[in-house]
């Protein structure tokens, strides 16, 4: 079995983490039947993915923190975007939440309009997608 003989540096590895969090997604999501499109490069747009159902398009931008908490604040930095939906998954747990796009500076990652999901469940992930507006 190969191993990997080379140390990767800090920050490049806290970026494969994140990556491997959006592949994820990604995969989830095309086993639910989204058409999954990812931008060449989402600076300024702040799209991590593109998702459409044929007619639909919407814009995702998924996202990492360390939450001492589900009361863990985040900031709305998405403002000036288009984006849709953000899926924040907690780097030090299990677990995560989407939220649609809102508009106060900062919001509890436990808000009553997100909803929550088990970080290694695909059911349960797209169990909560289903049931965003």
């Amino acid at each position: 079995m190969p191993r990997r003989l080379t140390q990767t540096k800090p920050n490049t590895h806290q970026t494969l983490k994140n990556m491997s969090f959006e592949s994820m997604v990604v995969s989830w999501l095309m086993y639910d039947g989204w058409q999954v499109f990812t931008p060449i490069l989402d600076n300024g747009h702040q799209t991590d993915i593109l998702i459409s159902d044929g007619p639909n398009y919407f814009r995702i931008q998924i996202k990492t923190v360390e939450a001492s908490g589900e009361d863990h604040l985040v900031e709305n930095k998405w403002e000036e975007s288009n984006v849709d939906y953000v899926i924040y998954f907690a780097r030090n747990s299990t677990w995560g939440y989407i939220a649609p796009a809102f508009d106060n500076k900062k919001r509890p990652l436990n808000h009553p309009e997100h909803a929550r999901f088990e970080a290694n469940s695909r059911t349960q992930f797209l169990k909560e997608f289903h049931k965003i507006d």
